[in-house]
């Protein structure tokens, strides 16, 4: 899963993997459901944590 993408993805990286607005990834981050690493003021997300996010996502399919 993910395998074109490197092993910590930044927030545009994270939107286009998912096939989200970057606003909505960032609100992810802010809302602690996407394991991320901060480094100043920039965001990073080790893809360890898209993965878990996608497999814990998966029973919650929404109509």
């Amino acid at each position: 899963m993910f395998r074109e993408y490197p092993d910590i993805l930044t927030i545009p990286q994270v939107a286009q993997a998912l096939g989200i607005c970057t606003k909505a990834a960032y609100a992810l981050v802010k809302d602690k459901k996407l394991g991320h690493i901060r480094v100043g003021r920039i965001i990073k997300v080790p893809k360890f944590s898209l993965e878990e996010f996608v497999k814990s996502a998966r029973n919650n399919v929404v109509l």
